[in-house]
């Protein structure tokens, strides 16, 4: 009879656990749909804004920097695909490494944006100018910029369960979770620079 009861009380953890988890999942994939509204919405809002003939466009050369980015982030996205490849075979220590190279490709891809940003800066290109549609630039990479930082932390926290070695599927969870939401942060930044590249 104890047994009986003790193996309803697990089966009803599993499946409140199983809730959780599709609830979470749900609203990430909410989140990932609101932020690419958002940015679908700003490029719509660009496009009028110089439908309009008040600015003529971006009318600036992109700095390097952003196609270094682009590198980056692609690579970084590579790292954190074999990264949750490996918690599912469970080798902890790959994830481990590849958790680590996508986390200072993230921090690169940080420092690569700001440095983008000085260029325009000395180049006269300032958020507040007479040109406003190039106001536009710091609006799409700043945004952007600010997931990037949450899919860092993400990121870390990730790297933090695998160094306490909590449970493997807890631990799969988490990498799914965060590998989705940094493969969209990835297909976010390429679908920018291709529209700033358009525009310039």
């Amino acid at each position: 009879m104890e047994l009986q009861l003790s193996m309803d009380k697990q089966e009803l953890m599993n499946e409140e656990l199983l809730k959780s988890r599709k609830a979470k999942k749900f609203n990430l994939w909410l989140g990932i749909i609101g932020m690419f509204m958002m940015f679908a919405a700003l490029t719509s809002g660009f496009i009028v804004y110089t439908a309009s003939g008040v600015d003529k466009g971006i009318k600036t050369i992109l700095p390097h920097a952003f196609i270094y980015s682009t590198t980056v982030i692609v690579l970084s996205s590579i790292s954190m695909h074999f990264a949750y490849k490996a918690v599912k075979a469970n080798q902890i220590a790959k994830q481990k490494i590849f958790l680590l190279i996508t986390i200072v490709l993230g921090v690169v891809f940080f420092w690569l944006q700001v440095e983008a940003w000085s260029v325009l800066f000395h180049r006269g290109i300032t958020f507040v100018n007479s040109n406003a549609s190039q106001s536009f630039i710091y609006v799409f990479t700043g945004l952007h910029l600010a997931h990037i930082i949450a899919g860092i932390l993400v990121l870390v926290r990730c790297y933090i369960g695998a160094v306490r070695k909590i449970a493997l599927d807890n631990n799969i969870f988490r990498m799914e979770l965060a590998s989705i939401f940094w493969h969209f942060l990835d297909l976010l930044w390429i679908y920018i620079y291709v529209f700033l590249l358009l525009n310039q």
